[in-house]
């Protein structure tokens, strides 16, 4: 009998401006450069909206965000380099932000290096879809269509699950 997956919850903000741009961070990891959607894992203790919030203040320095629902959700197993987890479950809330504005983490970058984040940028809906289909990684693998549908049609009436 095999062992039990350890599975890592996380959360992760979609900040989606009324004109459609979303803030990204890239990753670096052995296996190549990723970007995704702003967040991070639960510490102990923690519900989903309390270590987003964290979250939020740590990596782009937004204080008091409206954090909207929970729209989508990503399971993938995948071993952790520290070999700590076998996968993470990722929740995503939408979280509304009227422009674009200068992230300005609490944590430093060395900080934020140690965890593997090396840039946030915000991106356009269509430079994430054109980037995609460039070779260019993104987590989820379909972020540019999620999006794409998010504002055509709005918020979903229950989480989509978007897949690895």
């Amino acid at each position: 009998m095999s062992a039990p997956l350890r599975i890592r919850q996380a959360v992760r903000a979609v900040l989606l401006t009324a004109d459609d741009s979303v803030l990204l961070v890239r990753f670096e990891f052995p296996t190549g450069t990723m970007w995704a959607l702003p967040g991070g894992g639960l510490d102990p203790g923690e519900d989903h909206l309390t270590a987003l919030r964290r979250e939020l203040v740590e990596e782009v320095g937004l204080y008091d965000a409206d954090i909207g629902p929970h729209i989508w959700s990503r399971e993938h197993i995948i071993p952790f380099i520290d070999g700590m987890w076998d996968g993470q479950r990722d929740r995503y809330h939408h979280v509304p932000v009227p422009v674009r504005f200068e992230p300005t983490p609490a944590l430093s970058w060395q900080q934020l290096r140690d965890e593997r984040l090396h840039e946030l940028r915000w991106w356009s809906i269509e430079e994430i879809v054109t980037a995609a289909e460039a070779g260019v990684r993104f987590a989820p693998g379909r972020l540019g269509e999620l999006l794409q549908d998010l504002a055509a049609k709005g918020l979903p009436a229950a989480p989509v699950d978007t897949g690895v």
